[in-house]
């Protein structure tokens, strides 16, 4: 049984198709990244799912349950992290999180531990009885979060949830998003637009242009189908070589740059350098490797 799979779904905006007959599939207990550009039909997607927009054709099932037919047993396996804040401002941190459990039929007793347990990962606990107002951007990120979390749903859904939010406290949020994974065997299904993060932390992956899927499939697979790999180095002079298989430049940051072949190896890209009399100091591969691929795809 998938975790969400999706089967000739189509939304349209007057003459516009937000999504064009996707069909989609989402393996439970993995991190899935639907990757696009604004506009796409990410947010769209998601959704049409879960019922805040409605699809005009296809089928969409959660963990086997058709969400026409059994509304009500598909949306309690779902939590969503939308990108806008859509809280209170006004109402204090814990009663926000209290309430939305009020939706799921669990009164404040029922979800007391859950709620600890949420308000301590996420480094909002010390925030429990103040004003939403007073938190962080951030804060009032992982407020939604946990707000979302606060029913144990199976399947997660965070609509760029480290948007705006600082290098440190993003580390923090997928740390606990890994947690969750791992302990609780929860499916996430992410959108970011920070293509090193869905390189890093996404098991299972899919890219979106114009309402289309491009391409979706498992992050290994995805990468294999770059016919060549971009290291980083460092050389005791600038050098610029173009050959076949393989190619130095220099990028806009001041960093050299080698674009490999997969079918060279990695020692010709020494020989090369030794006979422009180069010497190579350090070579590493260069992580953003689904960014490159993001980018042929959407040419």
């Amino acid at each position: 049984m998938y975790a969400l799979s999706l089967e000739k779904v189509s939304k349209h905006y007057g003459r516009l198709t937000a999504l064009d007959n996707i069909d989609l599939k989402v393996k439970p207990n993995t991190i899935f990244g639907l990757l696009g550009s604004n506009g796409a039909g990410k947010t769209t997607m998601i959704s049409c799912i879960t019922g805040t927009e409605h699809k005009d054709d296809g089928k969409i099932k959660v963990f086997g349950k058709d969400i026409d037919k059994q509304t009500q047993e598909s949306k309690f396996q779902i939590g969503v992290v939308p990108q806008e804040f859509n809280f209170s401002i006004f109402e204090k941190v814990k009663d926000i999180i209290i309430w939305q459990a009020g939706y799921y039929g669990k009164s404040s007793n029922e979800v007391k531990e859950r709620l600890n347990f949420l308000l301590h990962e996420l480094n909002l606990y010390d925030k429990r009885n103040q004003p939403a107002r007073n938190l962080s951007g951030g804060m009032k990120r992982r407020l939604m979060i946990a707000r979302a979390l606060i029913h144990k749903p199976k399947l997660l859904f965070l609509d760029e949830p480290t948007a705006g939010v600082d290098v440190d406290l993003r580390a923090q949020t997928w740390k606990f998003i890994e947690k969750l994974k791992k302990e609780e065997k929860m499916t996430i299904f992410l959108t970011t637009h920070y293509l090193e993060e869905a390189e890093q932390m996404c098991d299972e992956i899919a890219i979106i242009k114009s309402g289309k899927i491009l391409k979706s499939a498992s992050k290994k697979s995805l990468l294999n189908e770059l016919e060549s790999e971009v290291f980083t180095v460092k050389t005791n002079k600038p050098i610029k070589i173009e050959s076949k298989a393989i190619k130095f430049y220099q990028t806009t940051k001041g960093q050299t740059e080698v674009e490999v072949s997969k079918s060279t190896k990695l020692s010709a890209v020494f020989e090369l350098a030794h006979k422009k009399q180069v010497e190579i100091y350090d070579i590493r591969p260069k992580t953003n490797q689904l960014e490159r691929l993001y980018l042929q795809l959407n040419q």
